[in-house]
């Protein structure tokens, strides 16, 4: 692969991760926090960012670690400063840029490719089936390193889960106004 088109890539899916993560925290949490107010959780409900996760593992496979890296690393950043060197956030950062290809790796490894190909229609409910592999695995490694309560744990899952399901919705709707756009 050319570095530009490596490069484009990376542009794009760590754009995607900060504006996702953006809409989720600045948008989203105010919403949560009003709906919600008794909700101890710093876990979004609704976190889109793993949508973002998920699709560009399922697009990218492992390219999608490096192409998610820079994003991820300006969340973190943005949320812990300089804090972002802390050994619990670099675990949780490469939790979140690794386990989504390699559960993708996984499963091609079973026999259960999902990886978009040119004659097959994907299978969305699969991929939400992958995504929520993903957010178990995630919730479980990133709430150990950062040593969350409980409730953390669900509530991550609980986030991912739904920010999946409404990256898709909302890309669906894109592709389809783009696609109508070509006609």
């Amino acid at each position: 692969m050319q570095f530009h088109m490596l490069a484009k890539e990376t542009a794009l899916v760590s754009l995607a991760y900060v504006l996702a993560f953006l809409v989720t925290y600045d948008l989203l949490t105010p919403l949560q926090d009003i709906f919600f107010p008794d909700f101890t959780s710093h876990a979004s409900l609704l976190f889109l960012p793993h949508g973002i996760r998920v699709l560009s593992a399922w697009l990218l496979g492992w390219r999608s670690a490096i192409t998610l890296t820079p994003g991820v690393f300006l969340v973190f950043f943005n949320v812990a400063g300089s804090g972002v060197f802390a050994p619990s956030r670099i675990i949780a950062i490469l939790v979140a840029v690794i386990v989504p290809a390699a559960t993708f790796h996984i499963f091609r490894l079973i026999k259960w490719d999902l990886s978009p190909q040119p004659d097959k229609k994907p299978c969305w409910p699969c991929i939400m089936m992958a995504g929520f592999v993903i957010s178990v695995i995630t919730s479980l490694l990133t709430n150990y390193a950062f040593g969350s309560a409980s409730e953390d744990y669900i509530a991550y899952l609980i986030g991912d889960v739904f920010g999946l399901f409404f990256m898709m919705l909302i890309l669906m709707f894109v592709f389809r106004f783009f696609r109508s756009r070509q006609q």
